[in-house]
C-alpha cells in the first residue's frame, strides 16, 4: 500500500519520480531537456512558494511568517485572548474566528463553559471578531465552508488546523503562537522539509479517506518520516479522490507529527469553493515542471485495504481483515502495549470482546473534523439502509461536522435513513473526540471515524479504575459493522451501491447566526468575565542560576499532550489557569501536582524576598552540598541573590498529540522552569514550553544521571541563554557531592531566548 523512499526525489511535470542518485541530474535533464539544480528544484515545491508568499524576512532559511487568518475553539480562545490582553492587544490585526465546538455541553461545570461562550462573543465584537455559536460547526469544518483560500495560510489553535486539500497550508500551534499573530510578531522557524505523498490509483468501493489516511500513518510515524516537514501531496492518484475525501485524508496529517500540508488542486476544488458561494478564493496549485522532495511516500490507492488502528495510537494500525484473522496475536500485541501506556494500573484484556471466534465492539462513532463530513455519512447511511444497529449493547453516534451539512442529510433522507437504524443524529460538537461525549462504558471497546484513540482520551478515569478502548476507523467499516450488529467488518463486505450525492450548501444557516464584525472592533463593547475566568498569575524572569527538583520521571516511548493536562471534563476549566492546573499530570503521575508545590514554596519566598528554607526545609541541605562544591556562593544568609527554586521533568518524548498550550503552561504556572527530554515529539511543544518561559532541555538517550525526586544545580543559566549556549554544565545534588552532567538547548531564535529569560511570552509583550 505504502512505500517510502531512502532519500530525496525529484517530480517531473507532476508525474514522474526520479529518485535522487548520482545519475538523477541527467535523467532530470534527459526528461525535461534543461539542466537544473537540486536547489533550484527546491524552490519548485507548492511549500516553498507558500512560505515565500507570506516570509516577512529576507532569508528563506530563516521563516518570519505572517498568516493570513486565526481560528481557535473554546478551550483554548479565552487563554489566548487574555494572554494577548496582558500583552496591550488593542484590535485583531487579521480575521479571527472564535468557534464553540469543545465545550459546548454547557451543563458540565456549572456556568462554566457558556461564560467562555459569552466572553468569546464579547471580544469578537470588541476586537473585531467573528463568534460560531455553540452547535453550528466544528472549528475545522467552519474553516473549510467559510475562510480556506488558495495559497493562504491559517493559524490555527488546533493540532487539526489543516486544510491542504483546499490549497490552503494550515498549522496548529500553542496558543502563543495565535497571541504573536494578535500582536503583529511573527511564527519564525527554519525552512522545513517538504516530503512528497505521491498518489496512484483509485481507492475501491467500500475503502475512505481515514482508511488512506490510516495507511500513511502507519508508515510514518515511527520512523520519524514526516516529523516537522510539509507533506505535499502530488500525482495522478489525486484527481481520482473527490474534495471530500482528500479532505478527510488531509486532516489526519498531523497525527504523522508533520507541521503541514499542501495539495495540487484541480476542477473538483473549485468546484468545492463555487458551492460554497467562494469561487474567487479557489487558486490551481501545482509544483514547477521540476521539483525536488526532501522524501517520497508513494501511496497506491488502488491497495490500501479498510484499517483500523488498534489502542492506543493512530499509528498502531492493520487492515481490519488482519485482525479478524488473527484476533489472538493482535490483542495480545495490543494487551502488552497497554502495559507500557497504562503503566499497569488497571486490568486490561481484550478477550471478552472475542464471541464465537468474531471481534465484537461496543459503540461506533461517526464524528468531528475527520468523520463528520458529508460524503461519510451519505455512505454510512448507504451500507446501513434498511439494516438496523440491534437492540442489544452497541450503539451508534453520528455528528455531521456542521449544520449547513446537516440540513443537506435532512433534504437528502440521509438522516432519516441514519435514524431509522437506530443510530442517533446529534449536532456539530468534538467532544467524541477528546472525551466529553459518547464516553463509553468500563472495558467497552469503541470504534471512531475521529482523530485520536489514546489512553482515556474518550473519557475514562484510569485514577478511578476505569478504562475503556477506542480504534480508529473509517465511517464505511464503522456503518458496516453497525450492520453486522457490532462483529468487526470491512465496508468492502458490502455488496450494494453505494450512491454518489450532490452537496448544496445553504450559507443562510450562518448568516442568521454567526456574528461577523467583518474586521470593525468596537473598543465601547465591555469583556463579559465569567467567575472562572482568571487572569494568569505573574511569572518571574529567568535566574542566573537554577536548583530543580524532578518531579516527575516517564519512560513512556512517547508521552502525549493528553497525558501531560488531560482533556475531558477537565476543558471546562482551560480559562482558569490555577484551577486547571491541578490536573497537571493527573492520569500519568497523580502526585506530580502536590511534589511541584512543595518546591514551588520556595520560589515564593524568592519573590516576597523570604528565606526559602524556611518555607521548604528540604532545601537546606541541597544548598548545604552546593555551598561546598562552590564555595564562593554563600547560603549562610538570605537573601540569595540570583538563584531560583523550581520543578522539572523528564520524559523520553514529550508532547505528541494536541496543540493545547496548557499542556506546558501548567506546569509553568505550578513553578515549571524546565522539561528534559531525549527528544520531543512536536515542534509545536516545544514552542509552547519556551513561550512560557521553560527551558526545552535535552539529554542523550540511554544517559540519566539523575532519578525522580533528585534535585539538580544548573549554574549561569541565565548566562548561557544569553549567549546562546548549546551545551549546558548541570549538577545532581546528593548528600556526598555534586555529580556533573550535561544538557543541550538545540537552537533557539533570538526572541525565542528572549522570552525564556524575561519568564514568558506575556512578560516579553508587556511595556
Amino acid at each position: 500500500m505504502i512505500t517510502l523512499s531512502q532519500g530525496g526525489a525529484y517530480l517531473i511535470g507532476g508525474e514522474r519520480i526520479v529518485e535522487d542518485s548520482a545519475q538523477a541530474h541527467a535523467e532530470v535533464e534527459s526528461l525535461t531537456g534543461k539542466s537544473v539544480t537540486k536547489e533550484e528544484a527546491k524552490r519548485e515545491t507548492m511549500a516553498y512558494r507558500i512560505l515565500a508568499d507570506h516570509n516577512t524576512s529576507d532569508n528563506m532559511d530563516k521563516l518570519k511568517i505572517r498568516f493570513d487568518k486565526l481560528t481557535s475553539h473554546d478551550i483554548t480562545f479565552v487563554g489566548i485572548i487574555q494572554t494577548a490582553r496582558a500583552s496591550g492587544l488593542e484590535k485583531f490585526p487579521m480575521p479571527y474566528v472564535l468557534t464553540n465546538c469543545h465545550n459546548s455541553l454547557c451543563a458540565v461545570g456549572g456556568t462554566i463553559n457558556e461564560d467562555d461562550h459569552m466572553f468569546g462573543l464579547s471580544c469578537a465584537k470588541k476586537y473585531g471578531g467573528i463568534y460560531v455559536p455553540p452547535h453550528q460547526a466544528v472549528i475545522h469544518q467552519f474553516a473549510r465552508e467559510m475562510l480556506a483560500g488558495g495559497g493562504k495560510m491559517i493559524l490555527g489553535s488546533d493540532s487539526h488546523t489543516r486544510y491542504g486539500a483546499l490549497g490552503t497550508m494550515a498549522m496548529g500551534e500553542g496558543g502563543p503562537e495565535l497571541v504573536k499573530q494578535l500582536l503583529n510578531q511573527t511564527y519564525d522557524i527554519n525552512m522545513p522539509g517538504v516530503v512528497a505523498v505521491y498518489m496512484t490509483g483509485e481507492p475501491k468501493k467500500g475503502v475512505g479517506p481515514q482508511d488512506v489516511a490510516l495507511a500513511i500513518i502507519g508508515a510514518v510515524f515511527a520512523n520519524g518520516y514526516v516529523n516537522n516537514k510539509v507533506m505535499e501531496f502530488v500525482g495522478p492518484g489525486v484527481k481520482n479522490l473527490s474534495a471530500d475525501f482528500r479532505i478527510g485524508v488531509d486532516v489526519m496529517t498531523t497525527e504523522t507529527t508533520c507541521l503541514s500540508s499542501i495539495w495540487t488542486t484541480d476542477q473538483k476544488i473549485e468546484e468545492f469553493y463555487e458551492i460554497h458561494g467562494r469561487k474567487q478564493d479557489y487558486k490551481e496549485l501545482n509544483p514547477g515542471q521540476v521539483a525536488y522532495y526532501d522524501g517520497v511516500v508513494t501511496v497506491n490507492l488502488s491497495t490500501v485495504e479498510p484499517m483500523i488502528a488498534m489502542p492506543f495510537h493512530p499509528s498502531n494500525t492493520y487492515t481490519i481483515d488482519e485482525v479478524n484473522h488473527n484476533l489472538k496475536d493482535v490483542l495480545a500485541d495490543v494487551e502488552k502495549r497497554a502495559l507500557v501506556s497504562l503503566d499497569g494500573a488497571v486490568d486490561y484484556s481484550l478477550q471478552d470482546k472475542v464471541k464465537d471466534g468474531k471481534f465484537l465492539v461496543d459503540q461506533g462513532i461517526i464524528a468531528g473534523c475527520a468523520g463528520g463530513g458529508f460524503e461519510n455519512i451519505c455512505a454510512a447511511a448507504d451500507i446501513l439502509r434498511g439494516q438496523f444497529i440491534g437492540a442489544d449493547a452497541f450503539t451508534l453516534s453520528v455528528y455531521p461536522a456542521s449544520m449547513p451539512v446537516y440540513m443537506e442529510l435532512i433534504k437528502n433522507g440521509c438522516a432519516a435513513t441514519l435514524l431509522e437504524t437506530g443510530a442517533v443524529l446529534k449536532t456539530a460538537f468534538c467532544g467524541p473526540c477528546f472525551g466529553a461525549g459518547d464516553t463509553p462504558s468500563n472495558n467497552a471497546f469503541s470504534i471512531r471515524h475521529s482523530t485520536r484513540n489514546f489512553p482515556n482520551r474518550e473519557g475514562s478515569k484510569l485514577q478511578s479504575g476505569q478504562i475503556a478502548s477506542v480504534a480508529l476507523m473509517d465511517a464505511r467499516s464503522i456503518a458496516a459493522t453497525a450492520a453486522n450488529k457490532g462483529i468487526l467488518t470491512p465496508a468492502t463486505a458490502f455488496t450494494g451501491e453505494l450512491n454518489r450525492y450532490a452537496y448544496h450548501f445553504d450559507a443562510k444557516i450562518y448568516e442568521n447566526r454567526v456574528f461577523d464584525s467583518k474586521g470593525v472592533a468596537d473598543p465601547s463593547v465591555p469583556i463579559q468575565l465569567g467567575p472562572n475566568i482568571k487572569d494568569w498569575p505573574a511569572m518571574s524572569p529567568l535566574p542566573e542560576d537554577l536548583v530543580l527538583r524532578v518531579v516527575s520521571e516517564i519512560h513512556d516511548p512517547v508521552t502525549t499532550t493528553d497525558e501531560l493536562i488531560p482533556s475531558g471534563e477537565t476543558s471546562s476549566y482551560r480559562s482558569n489557569p490555577l484551577g486547571l492546573a491541578e490536573f497537571t499530570l493527573s492520569r500519568k503521575d497523580p502526585l506530580y501536582v502536590g511534589r511541584a508545590k512543595e518546591i514551588q514554596k520556595a520560589q515564593k519566598a524568592v519573590e516576597a524576598g523570604e528565606d526559602p528554607v524556611e518555607q521548604f526545609p528540604e532545601l537546606r541541605e541541597v544548598l548545604s552540598s552546593i555551598g561546598n562544591a562552590f564555595p564562593e556562593k554563600s547560603f549562610a544568609e538570605y537573601p540569595v541573590s540570583g538563584i531560583g527554586f523550581g520543578s522539572t521533568i523528564f520524559a523520553v518524548k514529550p508532547g505528541d498529540g494536541s496543540a493545547r498550550e496548557q499542556a506546558a503552561s501548567c506546569q509553568k504556572v505550578l513553578g515549571g522552569w524546565a522539561n528534559i527530554a531525549n527528544e520531543y515529539a512536536t515542534k509545536r511543544y516545544r514552542s509552547n514550553l519556551m513561550n512560557w518561559g521553560m527551558l526545552p532541555f535535552l539529554i542523550d538517550a540511554g544517559e540519566l544521571p539523575f532519578e525522580n525526586l533528585d534535585y539538580l544545580y544548573i549554574p549561569k543559566i541565565r548566562q548561557a541563554v544569553e549567549n546562546a549556549a548549546t551545551e549546558v554544565t548541570a549538577y545532581v545534588v546528593k548528600k556526598d557531592g555534586l555529580k556533573e552532567f550535561t544538557l543541550h538547548l538545540s537552537e533557539m531564535t533570538a526572541e525565542e531566548r528572549q522570552i525564556i529569560l524575561k519568564g514568558c511570552l506575556i512578560n516579553f509583550n508587556r511595556v
